[in-house]
């Protein structure tokens, strides 16, 4: 199917990019801003006005842009899908995010806004947003590209003191007109990768390498592209994640999904086999003397057992509740055993089980 080409000044979009957000530092993510940026500077450079691009950020310190910009909280995305969108008499819209997200219960993918909290998690539920503005309230905007480079992690692996907010966009009449192309950075689970170094999504930034010369891009060639440079950087080890197309139009859907890469051991296995790796954990007293290198107040509330990896494992679960617990375990192991091989992958296990445990990202 051949689409009719798009003028420039005929294409909207919806640009947002969230780095700070009032939960605190521990969800600072540096780059979907710049993202944000660069997709607007790309819209511009094709044609399409300044005044048809609406750009939603919350930066961190020191990466404010040298352009006017729209706040990114709750309220004022909510408005951006309830009314700005819809009341757009265009041909065509982009809707570019970039920030943290989790799958909720029901499998819904939830984008947090910049004024969410570990209590109350404001969000955009993407697939309610994706419902309203295919319905009869809004008769314009025939084609609609959205390129959504957030988490997709299960909400209860975070162990937040409390679901998210549920509320849905409203949505109207169900109609056939529309036709929406939908690129999710991470598949169903997972996590979506940044480069905190160079300040940009790793998603965010194949898209962008990937966009063509028009405004609104062929997606099947648009997917090909995308695919050839994802799959390249899995087979060299540098992301792990899958991701997912949809393209919906009158008459037509298909979902492309990536291959899933081979199953990693989960985050605490695999710490609990570096921890194992070490001789001296086989070793009742030599465990013994690691202990007795940790905090006594720590050690006093510590479970124990005769059998190896069940006391390791009652080792890392006590001091993985603490902040500076697996710090100080690392510490205590590296005294005992100078291995440098066997420290490397130690120190590797616990950035992954730390960032699997982080809340929200």
């Amino acid at each position: 199917m051949t689409r009719r080409t798009v003028p420039p000044d005929r294409v909207f979009a919806l640009v947002v990019g969230i780095e700070q957000y009032a939960a605190g530092p521990g969800w600072d993510l540096p780059g979907p801003a710049q993202d944000a940026l660069r997709f607007r500077d790309w819209l511009l450079a094709r044609g399409v006005p300044d005044t048809h691009v609406q750009l939603h950020l919350a930066p961190l310190p020191g990466n404010a842009p040298g352009v006017p910009f729209r706040p990114a909280d709750h309220e004022s995305l909510r408005r951006a899908f309830i009314t700005d969108i819809p009341d757009r008499r265009d041909e065509a819209l982009w809707v570019w995010w970039g920030g943290h997200g989790v799958l909720d219960t029901d499998d819904s993918t939830r984008l947090y806004t910049a004024d969410a909290t570990l209590t109350d998690r404001r969000n955009i539920h993407a697939e309610s947003a994706l419902a309203r503005l295919r319905s009869d309230v809004t008769p314009g905007l025939g084609v609609q590209m959205w390129m959504i480079d957030a988490c997709r992690t299960f909400d209860e692996m975070h162990r937040f003191p409390q679901p998210p907010p549920t509320e849905r966009l409203p949505a109207g009449g169900r109609i056939a007109a529309h036709e929406q192309i939908l690129m999710f950075a991470a598949g169903r689970g997972q996590r979506a990768g940044n480069d905190p170094d160079r300040r940009l999504g790793v998603f965010s930034d194949i898209v962008l390498s990937a966009l063509p010369d028009e405004p609104l891009p062929d997606p099947p060639s648009l997917f090909e592209a995308v695919t050839a440079r994802m799959d390249a950087l899995r087979a060299a080890g540098h992301v792990h994640q899958t991701f997912d197309f949809r393209l919906e139009r009158p008459g037509h859907a298909a979902v492309v999904r990536s291959d899933p890469p081979p199953p990693a051991a989960p985050p605490l296995g695999r710490l609990i086999d570096a921890l194992m790796a070490y001789p001296l954990m086989k070793d009742r007293d030599q465990r013994q003397t690691l202990v007795n290198e940790l905090p006594s107040a720590v050690v006093a509330t510590m479970p124990r057992n005769l059998v190896p990896r069940t006391d390791v494992i009652g080792i890392v679960r006590t001091l993985g509740a603490r902040p500076d617990g697996l710090r100080r375990l690392c510490a205590a192991v590296r005294l005992l055993d100078e291995d440098a091989g066997r420290a490397a992958e130690l120190e590797a296990s616990v950035r992954g089980f730390v960032a699997e445990s982080a809340p929200g990202m």
